[in-house]
């Protein structure tokens, strides 16, 4: 092994070990949509998401043992946009070399804050390997992280491996809540009272 395959194994290795800050997407009771690095207690009535996960395990229980050991140590994550060349290549380049992974779209304003809090960049695609980031697309970079993290270099996936779909970096916020106008209490019209007319000896001068 080469200086640079050693270089390459202990920062993967480093990267893995090392707890990155958690962040969280909280929707306020409101509507109110925020980012933290601490959640709100349980019982705040908000929404938490936490932002960057894999909620994939990119259907592990169909991937032969040793893929299976390396996607669950250096999971792989792409960022990405709709229409992308750049983009295109790197889904083909993982697809083509068999290589799990679980794709985020990069659609909205939100989207992009919160792919800079998680990848400390905006670039389109961005590729996570465990807690490595590599920014733009590279077959030689990618390749050198990916061979490091012990992924094979030719596709052992099973033939009917179905890859995740694409899902938005952030969910929408749900609309606020409309409050409904309380009916305005009509007010009874109030009898009319007849004049009456003095009499003739009623009246005072």
């Amino acid at each position: 092994m080469n200086k640079t395959a050693r270089t390459l194994v202990a920062v993967l290795s480093a990267a893995a070990c090392t707890a990155a800050l958690a962040q969280y997407k909280v929707i306020g009771p409101d509507g109110k949509v925020t980012y933290t690095d601490t959640p709100p207690p349980l019982n705040s009535g908000s929404k938490i998401t936490r932002l960057g996960e894999n909620p994939s395990v990119v259907s592990q229980a169909s991937l032969p043992y040793e893929l299976r050991q390396v996607a669950q140590k250096y999971p792989v994550t792409l960022y990405a946009l709709k229409t992308c060349d750049p983009c295109d290549a790197g889904r083909a380049y993982l697809r083509g070399r068999g290589v799990p992974f679980v794709e985020k779209l990069v659609i909205t304003g939100e989207d992009g804050e919160a792919m800079q809090r998680i990848t400390g960049g905006r670039d389109a695609p961005t590729i996570s390997i465990g807690a490595q980031v590599l920014r733009g697309f590279s077959a030689d970079n990618w390749g050198s992280y990916l061979d490091n993290a012990g992924y094979p270099r030719e596709s052992k996936l099973p033939t009917n491996y179905q890859f995740p779909d694409a899902t938005p970096l952030t969910e929408p916020a749900p609309p606020p809540e409309k409050k409904t106008a309380k009916p305005a209490v009509q007010q009874q019209p109030q009898p009319v009272q007849p004049v009456q007319q003095p009499t003739p000896g009623n009246i005072k001068f």
